[in-house]
């Protein structure tokens, strides 16, 4: 018996499905009155979805155009990505259907096609960048990610270039309200004032050098492995006065030679530098403060500290974030501790992170064309499926966002830390 890819379709996922299907073979499946039709336009689109089975294949037949999707914004496919995520049953075909499925996708639709550029190769065949986190392949995987365009991130992220959680003051709190106020419990939670020196590492196109100086009368170095960050920031900085009191320099942190700092921030890096790194990441930053001096660690965590930190194969991992790494802020805050910080505060952000990828989302879709212009139409399909995704993961407590802030205390005990804090927020 030969099957229609629609009635191979049905023999896996049955009809109860949010969504219709409609191949290039001119066979359909699915739930007939669903909202959303998935067309397999071609059979480049089977071959995808054959040999990575799951959301590989879907994300890798999606941004090479051969899957469309009838029914969502390309740019903001988050009620699209809901209905995958509520989840539905998978039947198992017998011996016989498996028989049937097979001789009717002919050997030829186990064939892999050529990848989508934008996907990085495995971590296994990523050697030839060095071992996990070496310098070279860190600088490889920022490159990957964040060397799209700064025209590109101004689209999405709005005028304040924060590629990071902000930290909403109220419900009707705009996304760069909600950015600067995040720079401001920062800043807040550092004790910062005017005088000190502010080392920001991972410091993206400089909000946070920005902010501090500006507000708060200190000095500030930022650094960032990004080239196009460095240029943008340190562009912005002149164009505002500020380069006398502030520099955001391109290159690895761990190059730093300065030393003491009365702060050090590290907003979104901490996801790059691998698990086995902790220790001598918190040791750099805690040889870098003045007794007394506050670090403030803002990252993506994991719900626990069971699950593995590195996620292999799947679509953040290949098409987002090569080579990331999350675990539970409990690790975080062990390793803070283990080097020497007191730790003083932890705040999880979780709602406010899937708050900020909707607005990013929503720039993306506000901005498709332009955006489709810059970076393409792939690229832009890969940033509306991790941003709408993101946001769902925030939502449904898969993945949060953490604040930890250490001190350096002096070795009789002694501590700078107020009584009893208040960041005023």
């Amino acid at each position: 018996m030969t099957l229609g890819i629609g009635e191979i379709s049905d023999r896996i996922f049955g009809t109860d499905v949010p969504f219709a299907v409609r191949a290039y073979d001119g066979s359909r499946g699915g739930n007939p009155d669903a909202v959303v039709t998935i067309d397999i336009s071609n059979e480049r689109a089977l071959r995808y979805l054959v040999t990575a089975p799951g959301e590989l294949g879907l994300a890798r037949a999606y941004i090479m155009g051969d899957l469309l999707v009838e029914g969502i914004d390309p740019g903001d496919p988050y009620e699209f990505l809901s209905l995958f995520l509520d989840g539905f049953a998978v039947k198992r075909p017998s011996a016989a259907e498996l028989v049937d499925i097979t001789r009717s996708l002919g050997l030829k639709s186990f064939r892999m096609p050529a990848l989508p550029s934008q996907e990085a190769v495995p971590q296994w065949r990523r050697t030839v960048e060095g071992l996990r986190h070496s310098r070279k392949r860190d600088a490889e995987a920022i490159h990957h990610h964040y060397d799209v365009s700064n025209e590109f991130y101004e689209l999405v992220l709005g005028p304040t270039m924060a590629y990071t959680c902000a930290c909403y003051p109220d419900a009707g709190a705009t996304l760069e309200q909600a950015q600067e106020h995040k720079f401001d419990l920062v800043c807040k939670k550092l004790g910062l004032r005017p005088g000190m020196r502010l080392l920001d590492i991972g410091c993206g196109w400089g909000g946070m050098v920005k902010h501090a100086v500006t507000n708060y009368g200190v000095t500030a170095l930022g650094v960032t492995l990004s080239a196009e960050q460095a240029s943008w920031a340190q562009q912005s900085l002149k164009v505002h006065g500020l380069d006398d009191r502030a520099e955001v320099r391109h290159g690895d942190y761990r190059d730093i030679t300065e030393t003491g700092f009365d702060a050090v921030s590290s907003i979104g890096l901490t996801e790059h530098i691998g698990v086995k790194n902790y220790p001598s990441y918190f040791k750099f930053n805690y040889d870098k403060l003045k007794v007394g001096g506050r670090m403030l660690n803002h990252s993506i965590t994991r719900p626990d500290n069971k699950a593995p930190a590195l996620t292999r194969g799947g679509f953040i991992n290949r098409y987002v974030f090569p080579d990331g790494e999350i675990t539970g802020v409990g690790t975080i805050i062990s390793a803070m501790e283990d080097e020497g910080f007191e730790v003083r505060h932890s705040e999880d952000l979780r709602e406010h992170y899937a708050r900020t990828t909707r607005e990013w989302c929503k720039n993306l879709s506000a901005n498709w064309d332009e955006c489709v212009r810059d970076a393409g139409a792939q690229t832009s399909r890969v940033w509306g499926l991790y941003l709408a995704g993101s946001s769902i993961g925030f939502e449904r407590n898969h993945i949060q966002l953490h604040q930890a802030l250490g001190e350096k205390i002096a070795p009789d005990g002694k501590a700078a830390y107020p009584l009893r804090p208040d960041f005023g927020v």
